[in-house]
């Protein structure tokens, strides 16, 4: 009656249906257990009145930050629960407590009194912890206790090892911030090599962030927590400045330095200004379109194929040439494959990794290279490592190649160095 909200038998009634959903759907239901910090001590000081607008205040500021295909619940007292549906990965869920924790944590004025409270939240999961309601709430319920007991004003899972995770993974997520805000992210070059000829063709630019107390961090360890995120795009965004910039630099100063491969986020093609800032910045540092090339990972281009299509034309327009990243591990059907203003197909490393030892894999690499020059494709295959890795995609017809074999990804002084040792 106080708030308007489902009570704990419809609460009860809305988890049953979500545990059926999300079994149906092989999905993830998160059941947050949310308990206000000190409520009791605002009832006793100002007066239940008091308490019974922070309660409404609280109710609409869960319902502000939630989805609103999302349930929330008052079980009665300070306990409120938020069951959360249609989930695929469990970062979100950590994402989302994190949003409750802020928002409840700033001032309320309630009859003019600046009040403050905080809360305590436990989550479980379905179908990791349990795959009944009553185990869930239990769960949740236990997980909330663990968060009081932590000093109140957090957040914990059921599971010891998902909590742990969640907070490094909200580490990650608050490091990434600011390492875009004091630019962190640094630049290196990979050599892309022609086998038959050892000549210098281009390098692939890769991130690397160079966080002041943990040294340089490789991108397997932040690029999936920037996707997911959004903040790739500032990260690209300021490669593509940094790699453009040091390139245009070194044609200046005479060397060759080949083309110069920038990876491109599919969210990239949902900026308007993308092309325009990649135009602008080979203009002011004058880079003509053969000096580069964008790489996009297949299943990136999969998630929206037909809306990737028609922002590649317009990159394909101002005659840059475009990649297909990790080709073989996105599923893209053929009939797409002749659609995309692809220039290029990359052979992705786990198909290299099996020419030595597995005839599936050296037939697929084979095939691969069958289906590049049928279609009038350039090809590479990356992630090379042994001279036999080498000899089999040369032999075959793939004669660029990168990858350790020739070289690891190097900052700018390095990859300078290799340039001159390949002139002299």
């Amino acid at each position: 009656m106080l708030t308007g909200l489902p009570n704990r038998v419809l609460f009860n009634d809305r988890l049953e249906q979500g545990i059926q959903k999300a079994q149906r759907n092989s999905t993830i239901l998160a059941l947050y257990f949310i308990d206000l910090d000190n409520f009791k001590i605002i009832n006793d000081s100002f007066g239940h009145h008091v308490g019974n607008k922070i309660l409404n205040a609280v109710t609409s500021r869960l319902k502000d930050t939630i989805r609103s295909s999302d349930t929330l619940s008052r079980l009665g007292g300070d306990e409120f629960t938020v069951i959360l549906e249609d989930f695929d990965y469990i970062q979100g869920t950590s994402r989302l407590a994190q949003k409750i924790l802020k928002m409840l944590s700033e001032p309320f004025l309630i009859d003019n009194h600046t009040l403050y409270i905080s809360s305590s939240i436990g989550i479980s999961l379905y179908p990791k912890d349990a795959q009944d309601a009553e185990s869930l709430i239990k769960y949740a319920d236990g997980a909330m206790n663990k968060a009081k007991e932590e000093g109140k004003n957090n957040f914990q899972f059921y599971s010891n090892e998902i909590t742990t995770q969640a907070l490094n993974r909200v580490a990650i997520e608050t490091g990434i911030r600011e390492a875009i805000k004091y630019e962190e992210f640094v630049v290196f070059y990979q050599p892309q090599i022609d086998a038959s000829t050892n000549r210098l063709m281009g390098m692939e630019a890769v991130v690397r962030w160079d966080n002041p107390k943990l040294g340089l961090i490789p991108p397997i360890k932040f690029i999936p927590v920037a996707e997911e995120t959004g903040m790739i795009i500032d990260i690209d965004n300021l490669v593509m400045k940094i790699a453009m910039e040091q390139f245009g630099k070194w044609y200046k100063e005479g060397y060759n330095p080949g083309v110069l491969s920038l990876n491109l986020a599919i969210k990239h093609l949902e900026q308007d200004n993308y092309i325009e800032k990649l135009h602008n910045n080979m203009m002011k540092f004058s880079l003509d379109s053969e000096h580069i090339a964008l790489e996009l990972t297949e299943s990136d281009i999969m998630k929206r194929p037909d809306e990737a299509i028609k922002k590649l034309k317009k990159i394909s327009a101002l005659a840059i040439r475009i990649a297909i990243d990790d080709f073989g591990t996105g599923y893209s059907s053929l009939s797409y494959l002749k659609k995309f203003p692809v220039d290029k197909l990359k052979i992705d490393k786990s198909f290299i990794d099996d020419i030595q030892e597995d005839e599936s894999g050296r037939s697929l690499v084979k095939a691969i290279i069958a289906l590049s020059e049928s279609l009038k494709l350039d090809m590479i295959a990356e992630g090379v490592e042994e001279e036999a890795q080498k000899d089999f995609l040369v032999d075959n017809g793939c004669v660029n190649i990168q990858g350790y074999y020739y070289a690891k990804p190097m900052p700018s002084e390095e990859i300078q160095e290799f340039m001159k040792s390949r002139m002299s």
